[in-house]
């Protein structure tokens, strides 16, 4: 059963109390599980509310100039979408600088700033012009990459989840509703690191919008309540070290922050 709109937003004190069994029969909830299984939330700005993940879907090489830098023809390629699992997320409090822990495995660790949208209803085969009606609001992301594995892997023709699908991989900023902030097909998107300009482009210059994004997911898989989409990022990624400090800025939303340790 996919999750409603109403199973969607716990409150505060639900989200810390483990598994919410919404939409399940008194007899099924009564069954008791031998391990604790916590859901995944992200809070919701100027209320007590939070958002439940359900899934994390991330669009690959959506603008332009990163799909030339990573080797790719962005005038051939169709939109392609790959899946985190939703403990990868690290919640960025407003006004915060969270501390975000160097990877195992890789010595190439890898920065892209990327607008999140939210969703809180879906379907199947969701027209581009209908799209929007299906997002909740909107968050400041990064898509965290183990760059080196990635390309091996690549190169192998290999899965690469472990080189984007690992824990803490997608820092996220609270959720911001499409009543406060509006959509976003333009604005100007940033990444600094130590106070230097890495990543500096506009939400104008994404291949594929938000609502393309999202009619072309639905073809592909029954989106629903609780989806966010992690929409690309711009050119210009680049590797991070330990102690180095990240911004993430989007115009008309608040700067996100993390340092790597």
């Amino acid at each position: 059963m996919t999750p409603t709109r109403r199973d969607l937003f716990k409150s505060a004190a639900v989200a810390g109390a483990g598994i919410a069994l919404a939409g399940t029969t008194p007899a099924a909830a009564q069954v008791k599980s031998p391990f604790e299984v916590k859901g995944t939330y992200i809070p919701i700005v100027g209320t007590s509310e939070q958002f439940q993940v359900r899934r994390i879907y991330c669009i690959g090489r959506n603008y332009a100039a990163h799909s030339r830098e990573m080797g790719s023809d962005p005038n051939r390629e169709p939109p392609f979408f790959f899946q985190k699992p939703t403990d990868a997320i690290q919640n960025v409090a407003l006004n915060t600088v969270a501390d975000h822990p160097y990877p195992s495995l890789t010595k190439n660790y890898h920065y892209e700033v990327e607008l999140v949208a939210a969703l809180k209803s879906g379907g199947t085969n969701i027209p581009a012009e209908k799209a929007l009606d299906h997002v909740y609001g909107y968050a400041v992301g990064l898509d965290m990459t183990r760059r080196d594995l990635q390309r091996k892997l690549g190169d192998e023709k290999k899965p690469w989840e472990i080189g984007k699908s690992f824990d803490h991989s997608a820092p996220i900023g609270p959720i911001h509703r499409v009543e406060q902030v509006g959509h976003f097909e333009k604005g100007a998107i940033s990444l600094a690191v130590n106070g230097t300009v890495k990543q500096n482009s506009n939400l104008s210059n994404m291949i594929w919008s938000v609502a393309e994004q999202i009619a072309q997911l639905s073809t592909a898989f029954e989106l629903a309540a609780g989806d966010i989409i992690y929409s690309g990022t711009p050119e210009n990624v680049g590797p991070v070290v330990k102690g180095d400090v990240i911004l993430c800025k989007i115009e008309r939303l608040p700067d996100m922050s993390v340092k790597i340790v």
